[in-house]
């Protein structure tokens, strides 16, 4: 059974950091691309970062680049999401995926709010 299953989201400060993590199980991880997503109230669902299957091309959008770094652990089935310098337009819930060829997969979501 494929499994996505986020954590590390909550409340925290502007300026404050995260770190979100995704445990994947059921599927042969380390082939597969992986990205962050997220979604704010009333928005469409937008791409954060993905990272390639072997780690070494990672891509940002825009609104995160030198604030956000994503990582994978291919032993440990893990892809993270270091969120530093958070605003208040990063509060969304945060999903991963996986991707390789037709095959992808979503996972369930962690909020992450961003408030003073």
């Amino acid at each position: 059974q494929v499994q996505l299953v986020e954590s590390g989201g909550g409340l925290v400060q502007p300026g404050g950091s995260l770190r979100l993590s995704c445990a994947a199980s059921g599927f042969t991880f380390s082939r597969y691309t992986m990205s962050w997503y997220r979604q704010a109230p009333g928005k469409e669902r937008e791409l954060v970062a993905t990272i390639i299957s072997a780690g070494a091309v990672t891509n940002y959008a825009d609104s995160v680049k030198g604030r956000f770094t994503i990582s994978r652990d291919n032993a440990k089935n893990t892809v993270y999401l270091q969120m530093n310098s958070l605003k208040p337009e990063d509060t969304a819930v945060y999903y991963c995926k996986a991707l390789w060829f037709q095959y992808n997969y979503w996972g369930q979501g962690t909020q992450v709010t961003v408030s003073s």
